[in-house]
């Protein structure tokens, strides 16, 4: 077998460079302008000047020095993009397999037309042009058609796991040649270990892809799952609210009756007074909840009735009839989250007096606003429009939001989420007649 020539080192390493700034790229960044510019360019100083340096050590350093490589690659991912320790290492395989197959094909390129030819450096140059820019384009491309939300990936370890295993095959596979030609594996000719090292990778490529968009579908599946099931267990507390409702009617409606006859008996000034206050409260108890929408007037009862036994003062203006196009599910999940998440964080608040919460539904023009204030004594901080959660369990966190985006978009409609001074404000914008998706 001929002496075969090795790949420049200066090469690999914008090769590997490259393919970690595709995912960086790509992906949620930790930091953005000229600090990651600074960044990013001090780590492909690092990388170039370990790589070359490492270039004339002896073959038994290899693999201690490629593994070296690939701590500068992570590192790169992990300071540059806003990814965990075991998703940073996630792509951290993909990067390098990725970086292998355009190394590798690109000198395999530059070996096979320019190699016993006239050299000029703008032939390499433009080669090296090419061939990276197409590889990672392309490679850039397909990661952005999958992570569209920008969510983090939460990669587990049996995925994590069986993605190093993929990796490090392809790479003992696609270099077994360079080491040596005595095995049933290897290639005994140039172009043949060419060939076999470009395919090796090319098909690990490929299977990385495979696993990555895998994973990416199961988590999509799951997040849907769970805002279905948001969706699902509100519309069975509005249900059950609204037996409890019915319930209460016919009670509030007997006692008017008692209190009619009570009042044709002789009584004590303070038992008349109490009676006066029983009819007061039951005609603030109609008055509230009478919307002109029977699905929210429920809700708003409901939520009215938990925000009483937590000294919570929650006032509503609103006209139900402009949400009669809406489903009953869809009515109950929206009102019924976003009343929930006020409530839940109202009951934080020490002082009563600030306990507070205000629902309006309006019209304007063609659209409904609704609208949701309660006060908030902290200083939120929001990602991708939404508040960061100070949650110990964030995976399982966000979902309530998120089925609030998911019914808005099904009536064409979008979501506002903002703190106004010492107030959180989430508001649903929607077509009044809704662009519905059956």
């Amino acid at each position: 077998m001929s002496q075969l020539p090795d790949i420049p080192r200066l090469y690999t390493a914008l090769a590997e460079w490259l393919a970690c700034m595709v995912y960086v790229m790509a992906l949620r960044r930790r930091v953005e302008g000229w600090r990651l510019a600074l960044e990013a360019g001090a780590l492909l100083v690092v990388l170039s000047v370990f790589l070359v340096a490492t270039g004339s050590l002896p073959v038994v350093f290899w693999l201690p020095c490629m593994a070296g490589a690939v701590g500068i690659m992570y590192g790169l991912i992990v300071l540059c993009g806003d990814v965990g320790p075991m998703d940073g290492l996630y792509y951290c395989v993909q990067a390098f397999v990725l970086a292998e197959f355009a190394a590798s094909l690109v000198w395999q390129l530059h070996c096979f037309f320019l190699l016993d030819g006239p050299r000029f450096w703008g032939d390499w140059l433009l080669l090296l042009l090419v061939v990276y820019s197409g590889v990672f384009f392309a490679i850039r491309f397909s990661i952005q058609r999958v992570t569209t939300n920008n969510t983090p990936l939460s990669i587990t370890w049996p995925e994590l796991s069986s993605a190093i295993i993929i990796g490090a095959a392809v790479f003992g596979a696609s270099n077994l040649s360079f080491l040596s030609v005595n095995t049933p594996f290897s290639g005994r000719y140039s172009g043949e270990i060419f060939n076999i090292r470009t395919i090796m990778d090319l098909g690990g490529m490929a299977i990385l892809y495979a696993h990555y968009l895998q994973c990416w579908q199961i988590r999509v599946r799951r997040e849907l799952e769970a805002v279905q099931n948001v969706l699902h267990n509100h519309y069975q507390q509005y249900q059950m609210s609204q037996e409890s409702v019915d319930m209460i009617n016919r009670k509030y409606h007997d006692l008017k009756h008692q209190i009619m006859v009570l009042r044709a008996e002789p009584d004590s000034g303070r038992r008349a007074a109490f009676l006066d206050q029983m009819e007061e409260e039951i005609k603030a108890y109609e008055a509230q909840n009478k919307t002109g929408n029977r699905v929210l007037d429920t809700v708003l009862t409901s939520k009215s009735l938990a925000c009483a036994r937590q000294d919570i003062s929650l006032t509503c203006v609103a006209d139900g009839t402009l949400l009669d196009f809406m489903d009953v599910m869809d009515l109950s999940a929206v009102f019924g989250n976003a009343l929930d998440n006020a409530i839940e964080y109202e009951v934080q608040i020490a002082d009563p007096a600030k306990r507070l919460i205000h629902v309006t539904v309006s019209s304007r023009r063609d659209f409904v606003l609704l609208r949701f204030e309660n006060y908030c004594q902290d200083s939120l901080h929001f990602r991708e429009g939404l508040p960061v959660t100070t949650k110990k369990d964030k995976s399982n966190h966000g979902y309530g939001l998120k089925s609030f985006r998911f019914v808005a978009e099904k009536y064409g409609g979008i979501v506002t989420v903002k703190q106004e001074r010492e107030w959180f404000v989430l508001q649903v914008l929607l077509p009044v007649r809704g662009n519905i998706q059956k």
